[in-house]
């Protein structure tokens, strides 16, 4: 069975700056401390964390939204969720809404901290330390 994951946060940073934070190889590198290799064109393949976790874009609008097909390494072949990231203005920041589908049940939990860990806390820190850019 799968199952789906809801998130949504606050970052202090434009949504072209978040933007950046997942598709930029640099920052996205920086931010996570794991190689990345990430094509910004639809269609184009994604690798993050050394190579852990791999996807492939399905649809790009720069500084409001990403979908990918998004995977982990080891999983099952064939099993890919449903990625999707909406980035909005608010204030001077960004409400960042994440929508994850097809999650295999017993990974839900750790896919979800995982976000938490791995991208909304480093984000939070980065981005209060760099005026929002």
């Amino acid at each position: 069975m799968s199952t789906h994951i809801h998130q949504q946060v606050s970052i202090n940073a434009k949504p072209q700056d978040v933007y950046q934070a997942f598709m930029s190889e640099k920052h996205h590198s920086a931010l996570t401390g794991g190689a990345s290799r990430i094509s910004t064109e639809i269609g184009g393949s994604v690798e993050m964390h050394d190579g852990q976790i791999t996807a492939r874009n399905l649809e790009l609008e720069p500084g409001r939204k990403i979908v990918q097909a998004w995977r982990v390494a080891g999983w099952e072949e064939g099993l890919y969720t449903l990625l999707r990231i909406k980035l909005e203005a608010e204030g001077a920041g960004t409400l960042v809404t994440l929508d994850q589908s097809g999650c295999p049940e017993e990974m839900t939990e750790h896919l979800a901290g995982g976000w938490h860990e791995r991208y909304w806390k480093p984000m939070a820190a980065h981005f209060s330390t760099n005026d929002g850019s």
